[in-house]
């Protein structure tokens, strides 16, 4: 049992450094959030404290501070949403040793299949909570700087909120990798997910300012209830100060719906617990899936070997 354990820690550091090692598999898990902070830098950023001032009664005026806090927040809880899928779909290592043949070398060493499959999937968690831990803590300085409005409970949130959605985005890409072997489907997969997921959570664009067939689509998608989570927690200590500087509490409804503070399904509004019960009963339902899939792929029977006549023996 130890020598397994062994093993596992072995595999589980050999993952993450060909990781790191390939650049462009480390730059293509970035796009997201790249594209996300240039966008941001170019014409989000203001259109978003525009859009925040437009919604504010005559005679209430915000600082700068707060405007700054509301939409840093809205930003980095953007990158989070998207990093903790898309980071975990390109970290996946499990591809690119089917793509090199470095599976058949396992075949033949001494390395149990569920230790080989495990490791795939811890290294892939592991590597996708360092880049995220990253991208949280500069968010944290950013927003020290222009605006910190998060309490210690907060922060605790943010951090429950990111390895939930890291679990559910290394458990969606392991069960995807399983039946991928090529290197054209692995860079078609990233690339759809790179590009597409940031529609699809409401990162690029607020859910709010959707129409209303997008928005009944999206609300199917367990990744939008984890990026309203991550909206709720780097929003919800600015969105208490705008509240005490006189925003009616209609006003700051609004506020929230536009900007994707509290979700809306089916003209019910989805309180934040419901929300956690849905990401981690999808993490539930995909961890069986997982096992399930391994225990399949596992059981396939080796193709037995001939047993030569009695006139081939003679």
């Amino acid at each position: 049992m130890r020598g397994e354990f062994k093993k596992l820690n072995n595999l589980v550091a050999r993952n993450i450094k060909l990781y790191f090692k390939d650049k462009m598999m480390f730059f293509c898990s970035l796009i997201t959030p790249i594209i996300l902070i240039v966008l941001f830098l170019a014409f989000l950023g203001t259109t978003y404290k525009t859009s925040l001032i437009n919604c504010l009664p005559e005679g209430i005026q915000l600082s700068d501070k707060v405007i700054n806090g509301f939409t840093g927040g809205w930003l980095f809880s953007s990158i989070l949403a998207t990093s903790c899928i898309t980071v975990a779909f390109c970290s996946n290592m499990i591809v690119m040793d089917k793509i090199n043949k470095s599976v058949l070398d396992f075949q033949i060493a001494p390395v149990k299949k569920t230790t080989l499959q495990i490791s795939y999937v811890i290294s892939n968690f592991l590597t996708t909570f360092l880049i995220c831990g990253i991208a949280v803590v500069v968010g944290f300085v950013y927003l020290g700087i222009v605006g910190w409005f998060l309490s210690f409970v907060d922060v605790l949130l943010l951090l429950v909120n990111m390895v939930v959605s890291i679990l559910f985005g290394t458990l969606l890409s392991s069960v995807v990798w399983l039946f991928v072997s090529s290197q054209g489907a692995l860079s078609a997969v990233c690339t759809m997910v790179s590009s597409m997921y940031g529609f699809l959570c409401g990162a690029y664009m607020p859910i709010g300012s959707m129409g209303s067939g997008v928005r009944a689509v999206v609300s199917f998608f367990p990744g939008t209830y984890g990026t309203v989570l991550f909206r709720q927690v780097y929003m919800g200590g600015v969105l208490e100060e705008i509240a005490n500087a006189g925003v009616p509490p209609q006003v700051l409804m609004e506020i929230k719906k536009g900007f994707d503070g509290t979700f809306i399904f089916f003209n019910h509004e989805v309180p934040s617990w419901a929300m956690y019960v849905i990401m981690c009963s999808t993490v539930a339902a995909l961890f069986g899936i997982l096992v399930l899939c391994i225990f399949l792929k596992n059981k396939k029977k080796k193709p037995s070997k001939l047993v030569p006549n009695k006139s081939e023996a003679n």
